[in-house]
């Protein structure tokens, strides 16, 4: 490969680190093409990238980028998953494809200028899809004007039950 064209891949990287949710560092151990690409598959049906780069280029791609602090990661046969929405979705093909898949590994992620773990990223994988947390969300707000709707409406409701009881007890009397 020339050396141009390595430039090439390490800017259009960097730009991609900067762009990115999500950074998720993998280790192949011997995938065949024909894995790899199953894998790209799965993973463009979620939006995401998956690409098997040489470290140094790697490396010269995280340069003043988040993904710099995973650098020294960077040994063996690396390579990323990338997602620009859905920070969440990469991990979860990544994990249910290594888990039936022993030949890859899940190493680490980069998201929000943090680094995740191996664990943490199995945790984060665990969570409901983007949608179900959003409507999650929604009825809970919802539901804490309702509820005190009923709260504030109960005690006219009562004070009428009362006054409503004291009227009869005089027309009896």
């Amino acid at each position: 490969m020339k050396l141009e064209e390595k430039k090439k891949i390490a800017i259009d990287l960097h730009e991609k680190f900067l762009k990115s949710k999500i950074v998720i560092l993998t280790k192949n151990k011997g995938l065949n093409v024909k894995a790899i690409n199953n894998l790209r598959r799965k993973l463009r049906e979620s939006k995401s990238e998956y690409k098997v780069v040489k470290n140094t280029l790697l490396a010269r791609a995280s340069d003043n980028t988040d993904v710099a602090k995973i650098k020294e990661h960077f040994k063996s046969t690396s390579a990323i998953a990338l997602n620009f929405e859905d920070p969440v979705a990469p991990i979860k093909v990544l994990t249910q494809f290594a888990s039936e898949n022993e030949k890859i590994e899940v190493q680490m992620g980069v998201m929000g200028g943090k680094v995740y773990d191996l664990q943490a990223l199995k945790r984060l994988s665990s969570l409901p899809p983007r949608e179900v947390l959003l409507s999650q969300l929604l009825s809970a707000m919802n539901g804490v004007p309702t509820g005190l709707v009923r709260a504030l409406s109960d005690i006219p409701r009562r004070l009428l039950n009362v006054l409503s009881e004291i009227s009869k007890q005089k027309e009896s009397q």
